[in-house]
């Protein structure tokens, strides 16, 4: 078997499903001041962060709604919405690829474009934090995903090449930030990121269950 370098994991959509209330919450909270949010609006914004990502939507419901909230309304209401919703556990089938990882030696990180202060405290509550020898997420890093920033800190850290390594990716601009690290890259899409153009990835699977060592090996073989 071709040894991997290492497994490189994005976490909103792949590790967590976190994307599914987000959507919900933002979309709730909008619909509770009087603006419909459609799916095709906010999928626009997957996979991507920005510094003032909520301020954005918060001027956006202001400037629509007939009565809108103030912000520290839209914050908590939201706030209070994705904590109802968000899963207390990882998504299908990553346990047992973690599992797999780690009984094979094989170096794991978190690449994300979120911020620490949501992606650590999120993987201890899950229990995984420990798997990974690394996090990286959009603080530690001059540009957020699509460009190959967190990937190429991620590998650094880790001291393997970005050629060996295989990225685990749910939406079209991580693809095209892993990619651009020089890695290859596996699309796990999430209902959210399904529509997106996935066809740049190397594998595409339904989830991380269909997932080997094996199978990922191969995608190194020249």
């Amino acid at each position: 078997m071709t040894r991997l370098g290492a497994v490189i994991f994005d976490f909103d959509g792949v590790i967590l499903d976190s994307e599914t209330p987000e959507y919900e919450s933002h979309k709730q909270v909008f619909e509770m001041f009087g603006v419909p949010l459609s799916l095709d609006d906010y999928l626009r914004h997957v996979g991507l962060y920005h510094v003032d990502h909520e301020t954005q939507w918060f001027m956006r419901l202001r400037a629509q709604s007939p009565a809108p909230p103030d912000r520290a309304t839209f914050d908590a209401e939201r706030k209070r919405i994705f904590d109802a919703l968000v899963p207390r556990e990882p998504m299908r089938g990553i346990l047992d690829l973690l599992d797999a990882l780690t009984g094979a030696a094989v170096p794991m990180a978190i690449a994300s474009t979120s911020t620490s202060r949501w992606v650590v405290p999120a993987a201890e509550r899950l229990g995984v934090r420990a798997r990974f020898a690394t996090v990286v997420t959009g603080d530690d890093v001059e540009r957020r995903k699509p460009a190959p920033d967190v990937y190429l800190e991620a590998a650094r850290r880790l001291g393997v090449d970005p050629a060996r390594s295989i990225a685990v990716e749910d939406s079209a601009p991580g693809i095209t930030s892993a990619r651009a690290a020089g890695m290859k890259t596996v699309a796990i899409p999430h209902w959210l990121t399904e529509r997106h153009d996935l066809s740049a990835a190397d594998l595409r699977v339904a989830h991380a269950g269909e997932l080997t060592l094996d199978r990922l090996a191969t995608l190194l073989i020249p």
